[in-house]
């Protein structure tokens, strides 16, 4: 039989020996014997072998405090070199066709035009796309950005080393670059010495831009091209940009106190700063490429009849763009520069339609071929980055905006808008939007809370409409939290239309959601306002944090399906944007199967999703994996317009709702009422120990004096992933499908998860994590770590994990999780010889700085890369 992984292993392996020489090299032989011993008992304890468990458990607790560092360092980068095998090999000449799947849009391509579906259609679905993915910093991404571009280093490395025509000289030199790049990312200290600002966040989406998604977008539109061009006939317009990007990094102060209106006009600044760096870089190579002479009319009396007229074109952009990135520097410094617009590149239009002269000699000359090289590649990035490179967008919390209009009210001793009912609100608010005085009085002296929301719409009304995305509101629940930002736009001068966009995150405002929205719909002026183009904003991980992750997807499918028939009622144009994160308990998963389970009707061309944290690297960090990424988001949303699901039967509605209701219950149970759940939740993992790991911006908590229902959802998610238990992303689900199969709902479940999108998605989602969930780690944890009053509750989740994936076996007919996946399977597999000794030397370490007043920096540092290896191991922590 073929190892279908033998080219991931070998590589896994060939890295994993470079790492021990490294070791071996820089401390001695003995400890990497010591490591290596620990390694193959934790592999053997896996297998069921006490006798080896117990032997590794001694070992762990016998390190001194000078080898703590080096351990949990040494298992931490092989867990990142696996990691980076991993991705290579999906992207390897040698990738076995269960992991690369043939090119989605090809595939979609050839069954859509080959079937039945009018071609016409087709092209014109592909021309009006809409997809927008919106970059976030949510960083449970661990690593730090100089390891990341060490990492891409390794993967060139191993490509290289694919190329089977090298000489043996080659082949050295390509070894011994990967040899010292792991030296190098060895002798790199993996945690951040502070917390990231909100600017660096924005800094490192920068990176990942110029690094791969600058070369991914052109090379995914020359592929989706020539396919098009090979079934049709047809070339895509120049200009066509099914996919584009937005970010929040830098514009998300929904709890973020570090992001001010001066952050987010920096992070404006920068963003426009690396496009026309970008931009300078492709224009300086076209100088040396386009020397032709042959040229249109147009372009000759544009030049004079030069006798090199795209030079003399380009060189004036050249000029302009060096002029630009001047004139932001100095603003990146704190300067207010005066500048002459006709000087730099002010508007999109300033850069593209120059180009675009140039497209069209190049093409009337007989010089297409020539037209459809860089140039091309450029209008094309142009088309999909703008001059702003990412648009951004702002988010606050519903509360913040109220704060404001009620001590205006206050203020203007016009009563407490506080205290007023929602008809009240509404009548306030539209009375001032329609009004033609200004509210916001010039002497006004605000609280410093209060001032920042105004200094931030300020701060919007002063950027031209192409460099924002959307105003996001979230805990959004009223109309009157949609116009109360409207109101606010329009008092700080904003001149052009802003998206804002209500962002129902909780059970009950997902449930609420087309009432609020209907009421909006209701309202002349809000119609008049949208011009018949709404977006409204799904919340995944709050939803799944306030009602278990079954019923939080129940209540998102429903809340999506009343949004689209109140939508159409009222002909409007609506485009979900999908909260997701890296996890499942936070709406994670593969992408492609995600949107293929969204309810018929609900996608329509047009979709925003946010990318987060470790999953943008994991997408989008080399060129060819963007271009795979790009075109699964493509052939995905194509599909779900072209071929939706079907709709659900009314016995699936049925069932599911009382699965939904069933796990709420069994989910609220634990998280609300069992009155030991906090203090045990506490003691058995590292929630409290995440806040000193200098992760993203954000404090890990809404309110300081807050408790768990304040917590973020993402240390909410992290804390429990690296214990293993892995509870959000199942508790309730295992319990409701249990319900369901002893009421003799099996066969219809089966049918479920056979022919509904939707059912079967969640159901391979709970297989994927019970599959990463480890009952017996979590049990060393609490064993380790919780007052022994508090195991009663640790044993109860136990038996409801084991409960789980019994009725998930029960209903997939599977002998083993994940057996439809093998690749999934494999990719766990490999893993957890590797994570098993950091969670156990994790549990110790816990003890130990728990039972200390004071705890050495060793010992502060080695927990905190049992935390970052741990993260790397499970991939999707947050």
């Amino acid at each position: 039989m073929v190892d279908m992984y033998a080219s991931l292993r070998s590589n896994v392996g060939t890295l994993g020996q470079i790492l021990g020489d490294t070791i071996r090299t820089d401390l001695d032989g003995t400890f990497l014997d010591k490591i290596e011993q620990i390694r193959h008992l934790a592999k053997s304890s896996r297998q069921g072998d006490d006798a080896a468990r117990e032997e590794m458990l001694t070992l762990l607790s016998s390190l001194s405090d000078d080898e703590l560092v080096p351990f949990a360092k040494a298992f931490n980068q092989f867990l990142n070199l696996a990691n980076i095998a991993e991705q290579f090999h999906t992207i390897s000449r040698n990738c076995d066709e269960l992991v690369c799947v043939p090119d989605p849009v090809e595939q979609l391509l050839g069954r859509m035009l080959g079937g039945n579906i009018d071609k016409t259609k087709v092209l014109e679905c592909l021309k009006t796309l809409d997809i927008d993915l919106v970059l976030t910093a949510h960083p449970t991404e661990i690593s730090r950005r100089t390891l990341i571009q060490k990492y891409s280093a390794v993967i060139d490395a191993l490509a290289a080393l694919e190329n089977p025509q090298l000489t043996e000289l080659e082949k050295k030199q390509h070894h011994l670059r990967l040899r010292q790049l792991i030296a190098q990312i060895w002798h790199t200290n993996e945690i951040r010495h502070e917390r990231p600002t909100p600017v660096d966040e924005a800094r490192w989406g920068l990176s990942t831009i110029e690094a791969s998604l600058w070369h991914a977008i052109p090379d995914f539109l020359r592929q989706l091209n020539q396919q098009v061009e090979e079934r049709t006939n047809t070339q895509l317009p120049i200009d066509i940009a099914p996919v584009k990007f937005s970010s929040w990094m830098g514009g998300d102060r929904d709890g973020n106190p570090f992001v001010t209106s001066t952050v987010t006009q920096e992070v404006l600044d920068r963003n426009r700063h690396t496009a026309a760096r970008l931009y300078l870089k492709d224009v300086v190579l076209l100088v040396n490429e386009l020397s032709m002479e042959g040229a249109n009319e147009t372009l000759l009396a544009y030049t004079d009849d030069s006798k090199e007229p795209y030079r003399v074109v380009l060189r004036v952009l050249r000029q302009k763009l060096r002029n630009t990135i001047d004139y932001l520097n100095a603003r990146l410094e704190g300067h207010q520069p005066e500048v002459d617009p006709s000087e730099i590149i002010w508007h999109e239009s300033d850069l593209k339609e120059p180009l675009m002269m140039l497209y069209q000699s190049l093409c009337d000359s007989g010089m297409s071929l020539i037209a459809n090289g860089l140039l091309l590649d450029m209008l094309r990035r142009i088309a999909c980055f703008g001059i702003h490179m990412l648009r951004l967008d702002v988010r606050q919390d519903a509360q913040r905006h109220a704060d404001v209009i009620a001590e205006l009210t206050r203020y203007l001793g016009m009563g407490d808008y506080a205290h007023w009912d929602e008809t009240e609100k509404q009548a306030f608010l539209l009375r001032e939007l329609t009004g033609k005085r200004p509210l916001i009085p010039a002497n006004w002296q605000a609280s410093a809370e209060v001032e920042e929301v105004v200094k931030t719409c300020r701060l919007i009304a002063t950027q031209p409409a192409q460099a924002m995305g959307s105003y996001v509101i979230s805990m959004a629940s009223q109309p009157s939290d949609v116009l109360a930002v409207l109101l606010l736009l329009k008092e700080t001068g904003c001149p052009h239309p802003m998206r804002v966009v209500p962002l129902f995150e909780t059970l009950d405002d997902l449930n609420n959601a087309s009432d609020c929205m209907s009421a909006l719909f209701a309202i002349d002026w809000y119609r008049g306002y949208t011009k018949g183009i709404q977006e409204v904003m799904i919340g995944y991980s709050d939803s799944a944090k306030d009602a278990g992750v079954m019923a939080a997807a129940w209540a998102q499918y429903t809340a999506q399906e009343k949004l689209v028939a109140i939508s159409q009622e009222a002909n409007i144009k609506l485009t979900l944007f999908h909260g997701r994160g890296g996890t499942i308990g936070r709406g994670g998963g593969p992408a492609h199967q995600a949107i293929l389970s969204q309810p018929p009707g609900s996608v329509d061309g047009r979709i925003r999703v946010t990318e987060q944290g470790e999953m943008i690297r994991f997408k989008f960090g080399l060129p060819k994996l963007a271009v795979q990424s790009l075109a699964l988001y493509t052939s995905a949303v194509m599909e779900a317009t072209l071929l939706p699901p079907p709709e659900p039967k009314p016995e699936w509605r049925q069932c599911m709702q009382q699965l939904a209701d069933e796990s709420v219950l069994a989910y609220r149970a634990i998280v609300r009422e069992e009155p030991d759940f906090v203090s045990y939740f506490r003691a058995a993992t590292p929630e409290i120990e995440l806040g000193k790991l200098p992760l993203g911006s954000r404090p890990a908590k809404r309110r300081v004096d807050g408790g768990i229902e304040s917590l973020r959802a993402i240390p909410w998610i992290f804390a429990w992933s690296q214990n293993r238990l892995m509870l959000p992303a199942w508790l309730g689900a295992g319990e409701a499908l249990k319900a369901a199969s002893e009421r003799g709902d099996l066969p219809l479940l089966q049918e479920m998860e056979k022919h509904w999108p939707f059912f079967k998605t969640r159901i391979s989602m709970l297989e994927m994590v019970y599959a990463k969930a480890e009952p017996n780690l979590s049990k060393f944890y609490e064993t380790s770590l919780v007052p022994t009053e508090l195991h009663h509750l640790g044993v109860q989740l136990r038996d409801r994990l084991a409960t789980g994936i019994e009725a998930v076996l029960e209903l997939t007919q599977a002998e083993s999780l994940m057996a439809h996946t093998p690749w999934n399977r494999e990719s766990v597999e490999l893993r957890n010889p590797y994570i098993d000794p950091l969670n156990f030397l994790q549990a110790e370490l816990l003890a130990r700085t728990r039972r200390e007043q004071e705890s050495s920096q060793n010992v502060e540092l080695a927990l905190m890369l049992t935390i970052a290896g741990v993260a790397a191991g499970m991939r999707n922590t947050g």
